[in-house]
């Protein structure tokens, strides 16, 4: 796992620089915290900013006994649109992808009646085993 770590302990640094110097660059920032990469390869950092920008992340290895080190991370940040609108977002990324959650975020439309309908009577029926 060492060498794993590395990786996203360079990875983990390449992102707060870049992050550091763009508010740097456009904000001042008026909270700075890091703790890590730890050995085990867990962070967690947060920034803000005095013209409202906050973003904070953690990251760690996740195992079990049935599967391969999974590296999770989980994080937030919120900003405000040049509209007024605070932009919130939550996100969590691991073996799964990345998955960004936010009340600004498109929602799909409901499922039509009609295919609820068969969806629940398809539910209730015997697997098919003649295949």
């Amino acid at each position: 796992m060492p060498s794993i770590c590395k990786r996203k302990s360079s990875s983990f640094r390449v992102l707060t620089v870049a992050t550091s110097t763009w508010c740097q660059k456009n904000d001042g920032i008026i909270r700075k915290d890091f703790d890590g990469v730890h050995e085990d390869g867990s962070y967690r950092w947060a920034l803000q900013t005095a013209g409202g920008i906050y973003h904070e992340q953690r990251g760690r290895f996740e195992q079990d006994s049935t599967t391969p080190a999974n590296f999770l991370v989980e994080g937030q940040f919120q900003y405000t649109a040049p509209d007024g609108e605070v932009i919130n977002v939550l996100y969590k990324a691991d073996k799964s992808g990345f998955v960004a959650s936010g009340d600004h975020l498109p929602t799909p439309p409901p499922v039509p009646e009609e295919i609820q309908k068969l969806i629940d009577h398809l539910a209730t029926q015997e697997p098919p085993t003649d295949y």
